[in-house]
């Protein structure tokens, strides 16, 4: 007897309809991100491996040119006779051969002026974790070890481009990274105090901007959030853009903060206030309120203690010492830069939504009348 929840078996040849089943999509979904996945990490492992090899190919040419007092020559007929051998395989040229032996010449001197104290290996398996091209750029701009280094672990932190490598040099990362004046150490327990210190900068470049010499808070506003993505890429990795002129209320007042950010890393608010005039006291005053408020009204169980940035023209270092001195929430001031300016009498922004549609309303009722 046949029972009542038994399935005909399938046979050779039997094709179940599953297009549409839910359980079906959800393991095909799976299925497809395991082989991305697997992809990514393949792509990985071989570059990694490339450049191993490529640091060994590199350290050989040294000591055979040592050894055997061979000239430039000698990378030709390598060359030469890598691509006979490989014929399928690029890397080879003799200009590639030259930057192996100057990429291993430059690491090497590195780790010899500033991480003696670690081992060679580990060296030759950090650089090998970004890509060659990426490595080539960096020995070319970068002189200083500690720099060069710094740029390798913030390209793997943050899984950097190229362009985007290049950009962070261009705008001197380097010499700005945690440079900020903040009050975080009497403020934030460690260790957060020490990575939010990290998040800042000072100054802050906005060279993607153009503005007038003169301009004012909002104008600085609005450009920033017309290019929010440039601006993302400028504070750094972890900001989520929540708002700007975020509306709170207070007992039936309302205030409006210039930018909101959440910090994933730091899991925590982030009050950005805007100054396109040199640092006041009142201004940390009024940033201090603001956080006071997020973390009064927005602040979950599970979040730190929110931070508040202070990014303004120009600053008095000792005049902000003191003026965060009483001030009992995290607030770091930096200042920014405008590399490009437009003459004063131009309008710097690009205008906003609502200023292109009252434009176009004044047009069409011109033209009615």
């Amino acid at each position: 007897m046949t029972q009542p929840n038994s399935r005909k078996p399938l046979v050779k040849g039997d094709a179940p309809n599953l297009v549409g089943n839910e359980g079906y999509v959800a393991f095909i979904r799976d299925v497809k991100q395991r082989i991305q996945s697997s992809q990514i990490k393949a792509a990985v492992k071989v570059n990694q491996e490339l450049l191993l090899l490529y640091w060994d190919l590199g350290e050989q040419i040294v000591a055979k040119q040592a050894e055997a007092n061979w000239g430039d020559g000698f990378l030709e007929q390598l060359s030469k006779d890598l691509k006979s051998e490989f014929p399928g395989m690029k890397g080879f040229s003799r200009r590639n051969l030259y930057d192996m032996r100057r990429w291993h010449l430059c690491w090497s001197s590195i780790w010899r002026q500033v991480v003696a104290k670690l081992e060679p290996q580990f060296m030759r398996q950090l650089v090998a974790q970004i890509p060659w091209g990426h490595n080539l750029l960096i020995i070319n701009k970068i002189k200083d070890g500690y720099e060069a280094l710094f740029y390798v672990r913030k390209t793997i932190e943050n899984n950097w481009s190229r362009a985007v490598l290049t950009h962070q040099i261009e705008s001197g990362l380097y010499q700005r990274d945690g440079k900020a004046i903040t009050n975080f150490e009497q403020t934030l327990p460690a260790p957060q105090s020490d990575l939010a210190g990290q998040m800042l900068k000072d100054p802050y470049c906005f060279d993607f901007l153009m503005l007038r010499k003169k301009h004012d808070e909002q104008e600085l506003e609005n450009a920033l959030s017309d290019h929010l993505a440039r601006f993302l890429l400028e504070l750094g990795a972890g900001f989520s853009f929540l708002g700007r002129q975020y509306r709170i209320e207070l007992e039936g007042d309302e205030y409006f903060m210039d930018m909101l950010f959440y910090h994933v890393q730091l899991h925590c608010y982030v009050v950005i206030e805007l100054k396109a005039v040199k640092f006041k006291p009142e201004f940390a005053g009024k940033l201090n309120f603001y956080t006071s408020a997020v973390d009064g009204l927005l602040k979950a169980e599970q979040d730190n203690p929110s931070i508040g940035i202070l990014i303004c023209k120009s600053k008095n270092d000792t005049v902000v010492e003191y003026a965060l001195k009483g001030i009992n929430k995290p607030i770091g001031v930096s200042e920014y830069t405008i590399t490009r300016s437009l003459p004063d009498e131009l309008k710097s922004s690009i205008p906003s939504i609502e200023e292109i549609e009252a434009e176009l309303n004044r047009t069409l009722l011109e033209r009615r009348t």
